[in-house]
């Protein structure tokens, strides 16, 4: 069976970068699992994407060598289960912010004796290159489990959410966290309670062994990010990059002048 190099690298303390799949397309998939990603995120939460389609490109990811994860729409157990059972090696779950609410991450994402997920499926083997039971045996050593924090409440209670176990780190949403503080969202921000929010939840998940993770929009963000600590560390976008590409272009050329570039 396959090891998950991104769990055992957040274990050791290492940086990991990845970035988000928004677009439902197996093609844009396969092209980006070859520029040399630690893991790439299908994103279900915001994106149309169907569990059809998110098992196609997480077997498309494994494949090319990439870690494939998929964040899902809502913190439940089928949503858990059915993502984990088509072949995801990982979760990343939003807006967890309560113990109870990490509780059942935990319980949903982990087969006995750590959690309670059900036994069943054969494309969750296939994706790490083994047969159903040996996944079974394994599993618990190889999924990774990432909730998100992303809300006023979550920062309140990190140390009661963070201490979870089989909990393996928690990543920081920046648009919603500003949002719930009455802010624009964004990225980035100078915002003093933002940052504050941002460095008490890297420092508290530390303090309990739990790698901490950001969402970035470029390079310069995600080597800062790193240089403070971060681990779990996703830049921008497959759309994102493809508007930022075509924007560099059509400004070059006089064209579309004053029409602003998502950045995510």
């Amino acid at each position: 069976m396959k090891t998950n190099p991104v769990r055992h690298k957040l274990k050791r303390g290492e940086a990991s970068f990845g970035t988000w799949l928004t677009l439902p397309d197996l093609f844009s998939a396969q092209l980006i699992s070859k520029m040399g990603f630690d893991w790439l995120t299908v994103e279900m939460e915001h994106a149309p994407m169907t569990i059809e389609m998110t098992a196609a490109i997480c077997a498309t990811v494994a494949n090319a060598g990439v870690v494939p994860l998929t964040r899902i729409p809502i913190n439940n157990v089928e949503n858990i289960k059915r993502v984990l059972d088509t072949g995801a090696w990982g979760i990343v779950v939003p807006m967890v912010n309560s113990r109870a609410e990490a509780e059942a991450v935990v319980e949903a994402a982990r087969y006995r004796p750590i959690g309670k997920r059900s036994i069943g499926g054969s494309l969750h083997g296939a994706n790490f290159d083994t047969d159903p039971a040996t996944y079974y045996a394994k599993a618990n050593d190889e999924i990774l489990v990432i909730i998100m924090a992303e809300h006023v409440d979550a920062v309140e209670r990190a140390d009661e959410i963070f201490s979870v176990p089989g909990i393996d780190g928690v990543f920081i949403g920046p648009n919603d966290l500003h949002a719930s503080m009455g802010l624009p969202p964004t990225f980035d921000s100078d915002n003093n309670q933002f940052n504050d929010a941002v460095n008490h939840i890297r420092v508290t998940a530390k303090k309990h062994g739990v790698a901490s993770g950001i969402h970035v929009v470029d390079t310069a963000q995600a080597q800062r990010r790193a240089k403070e600590g971060f681990q779990f560390i996703a830049v921008a976008s497959d759309a994102g990059f493809m508007m930022a590409k075509a924007k560099e272009v059509t400004g070059a050329l006089g064209l579309g002048a004053g029409k602003a570039v998502a950045k995510y």
